[in-house]
Formats: structure tokens, C-alpha cells, sequence
């Protein structure tokens, strides 16, 4: 879209594939690469690949404690203990010999020749002597993990932009990593607009609120792997939102908060316009967060989000995390949605596809969600008990109890 104020309003499935286009071109951006501990890697997104540096594992591994051996053999009989086995302890007596069984440990190295490890709780045993117990069976490569069966030596266990989970804290720990190259974190600029603002440090008037807006959004840029810097707080004033996004081009992401509705004091829109920005879409057919706006201004891509609190955290998960995660680097940028069960009716009306504050609870029998009764977006109070927010497509005007539903992580 030009540079221009005209309406452009997407539904949220065209929104947010905008957002994820321009995501994709933001993905293949040269960004600068740090190296990290390896601890503090948790979280961040890989810049190199993990590579195993040897076979996973490096010898036959016994998965149970019990004795290895030949299965056939000791299915034909008895067998004798020639010795015993613990993990990390080299087995030095060379091939294991006919009519032999090893006590083993779980995760010892198997001798050679044996081709099985028989359960403790299977046999029978009097110190010298094993064999089987009535009516069990055993076969070749009973509880064995063959070496390289998990990877080979130089197999790929985590690409490039993928973000660190605790899994691939470990692959990387056993590989050597002790340190990791990661991307640096998007620097993410902040601001929140409104005369009625003041910084949470301060004791509001009766005709003014607290600032949380700048927090709940530092709070989630963090989670989405960006560093925010959260500036002043712009009055409804034209020149001074110019101004503050002037100080804002300096970060690699600007995120503001209010002054995007239709209202007469409604003015970054019209300091965006005034400072050449370019709008992708003027608003998104959703509640919460309508009036969100999406565009790039001097090569720095902008969110302006509403500024009631439910909406501003909405609209980010939903446009500004994805597009952020892209930024840093990840292949999987979201948004994150989660499937559950409807424990109860909901009714709404049509048009808009709407995000309802919802508490979800999981069992391994699966998820279930209830919605969080609130009084709108601006109800931080509902926000803070809610864990998600049940997703109604616009096209439907209930969501019966027992449906399996989309559910929005924050």
C-alpha cells in the first residue's frame, strides 16, 4: 500500500499472512552473530547448526540391567556369569566367549558378541549360573540401542534458526558445545502514547492511569527473543510522536501503543504519515485490536497496536511476535496457537474473528479451555487469570461446549 491514510482493513487471515510475507523477507536479513555459553543459549536462536561430532551412541548401549549375551544361547539354557559390567567401564576380556553372559548396567558399553541384553526381572540367577525365567522370550537386539542408531558422526541434531530448547541444550552438551553462535536479539523500541499515562513509579490523579502497556509489551518481547527498550511516554501530540520516532529508528523494531482508533487526539497514524511511512494494513477485522496497524518506516518495520491492555497483548502475539522471532533469525515464528476442548458454551456475534481471555487446563487425557469472563479490552484483570484466548472465527456465532477449538498462547 502507498503512503497514505485510506482505510485498509484485512480480515485476520489476510493480516496475518502480510505479516507473515514480509516475516519470510525479514528471515533472509544479514544479522549480527554472538557467541554464548552454552547455558546461556537456553532460548536463543541457533546461528550455526549442532553437529554431532561422533556416533549417538558411540557403542552398542545396554538400555536395561540385566546380562548380555547371545539370545539363542540362553534361550537353549543356562549360561555362566563371566563378569560384570558398569556404566562407563571399558569391558577388557575381548569377544564374549560361547556359553558367557555379562551382568550389565543400564547405558554400559555391550561386550562384543553378545547381541542382547536379557531384563533382570527375567532370570534367574545364582551368581554363577543364569537362565531365563518360564515362558519368557528373548530375541537378537532385545534392549540395545545400536552405536549410531540415535546419529551418525556428523548428523545435523538442531539447524540454524532454530530457537534453544532444553533438548537441544543437552544434544549440544553431548556434541562438546561449550559455547554456541547465536543471533543477536532484535532491538525493539517501545512506545506507549496518552496523556492519561504515568510510569508505574508514580500515584496516578483520578483522571489517569498507570503506564502498563510498555511493560506487558517489554514482557513479551523478551519472550519472543527480542531486547526492548522501553522510551518516555508520547503525549496525543503530533510533533512529539514525530520526534519520538525519530529516537525510535535506532532499534531494529518500533512498537506503539494507542493513539491508532478514530478518535480526534487518535494521532499516530498521522505522524507516521507525516515521517513517510508506508502502510501495509490500517486495521484487521478482530476483537481484540481492530485498529491494529502494520508498515515500515525508513527500512524499520512499525506496529501500531490499540491501546486498551488486552488488545495491545493480543495484537502483539498475533502480528508483532512472529514478525519479531523472524528478525532474530528463528524458521519457526508463529504465532503459537494450541488445540483444546470447549468446556462450556460460548455465543458471540458474526464478522469479526474474535480472541475471548480463556484458562487452559491440561491432563495427559488432553487440554481443555473455559473462557474468562471479562468486560473488554481493557481488562487487565481478566488478562492476568487467563493463560490464552480462545479463537472464534468470524463466520460463527458460538463455539458449542465439546468442540475442539484454537487457542492463542501468549
Amino acid at each position: 500500500m502507498s503512503p497514505t491514510t485510506s482505510e485498509n482493513v484485512l480480515s485476520y487471515l489476510e493480516a496475518a499472512a502480510c505479516v507473515r510475507q514480509h516475516a519470510e523477507k525479514a528471515r533472509h536479513t544479514a544479522r549480527a552473530v554472538e557467541q554464548a555459553p552454552l547455558l546461556a543459549a537456553a532460548g536463543r536462536v541457533l546461528a550455526q547448526p549442532i553437529v554431532s561430532d561422533r556416533s549417538q551412541p558411540p557403542f552398542p548401549r545396554a538400555t536395561r540391567d540385566g546380562f548380555a549375551c547371545r539370545a539363542a544361547e540362553l534361550m537353549a539354557g543356562q549360561l555362566r556369569v563371566a563378569g560384570q559390567l558398569r556404566a562407563g567401564e571399558p569391558w577388557t576380556m575381548g569377544p564374549l566367549a560361547a556359553g558367557d553372559a555379562v551382568e550389565i548396567m543400564t547405558g554400559a558399553a555391550v561386550p562384543r558378541g553378545a547381541d542382547c541384553v536379557v531384563m533382570i526381572e527375567d532370570v534367574q540367577t545364582s551368581g554363577v549360573f543364569v537362565g531365563l525365567t518360564a515362558q519368557r522370550t528373548l530375541a537378537p537386539g532385545d534392549n540395545i540401542v545400536d552405536a549410531g542408531a540415535e546419529a551418525h558422526e556428523g548428523a545435523v541434531l538442531a539447524a540454524e534458526g532454530r530457537r534453544m530448547t532444553v533438548p537441544m541444550i543437552g544434544a549440544a552438551a553431548s556434541c562438546g558445545y561449550a559455547t554456541l553462535a547465536v543471533f543477536a536479539r532484535p532491538r525493539v523500541a517501545i512506545l506507549a502514547t496518552g496523556d492519561e499515562l504515568v510510569d508505574v513509579s508514580r500515584e496516578p490523579l483520578p483522571h489517569q492511569i498507570r503506564n502498563s502497556n510498555s511493560y506487558s509489551l517489554a514482557a513479551q518481547t523478551l519472550a519472543a527473543g527480542g531486547a526492548p527498550r522501553i522510551l518516555p511516554v508520547v503525549p496525543d501530540e503530533v510533533t512529539a510522536t514525530e520526534d519520538a520516532l525519530a529516537k525510535a529508528l535506532e532499534m531494529d523494531l518500533i512498537v506503539l501503543a494507542g493513539g491508532v482508533s478514530m478518535g480526534k487526539y487518535d494521532v499516530v497514524e498521522q505522524a507516521l504519515l507525516r515521517c513517510g511511512a508506508e502502510f501495509f494494513f490500517t486495521g484487521a477485522r478482530i476483537q481484540p485490536g481492530k485498529p491494529v496497524v502494520f508498515g515500515r518506516l525508513a527500512e524499520r518495520y512499525f506496529f501500531g497496536l490499540p491501546g486498551n491492555p488486552v488488545s495491545t497483548m493480543v495484537t502483539f502475539a498475533l502480528f508483532v511476535a512472529p514478525l519479531l522471532r523472524a528478525l532474530g533469525g528463528e524458521i519457526d515464528s508463529g504465532p503459537r496457537f494450541v488445540t483444546a476442548r470447549m468446556e462450556e458454551e460460548v455465543r458471540v456475534k458474526t464478522g469479526l474473528t474474535r480472541f475471548l481471555p480463556a484458562r487452559m487446563e491440561s491432563d495427559v487425557g488432553g487440554a481443555g479451555v473455559r473462557p474468562v469472563a471479562w468486560q473488554g479490552s481493557g481488562d487487565l484483570a481478566a488478562a492476568a487469570k487467563a493463560n490464552g484466548f480462545v479463537v472464534v472465527p468470524e463466520t460463527a456465532d458460538r463455539l458449542p461446549a465439546g468442540a475442539m477449538v484454537s487457542v492463542l498462547i501468549l
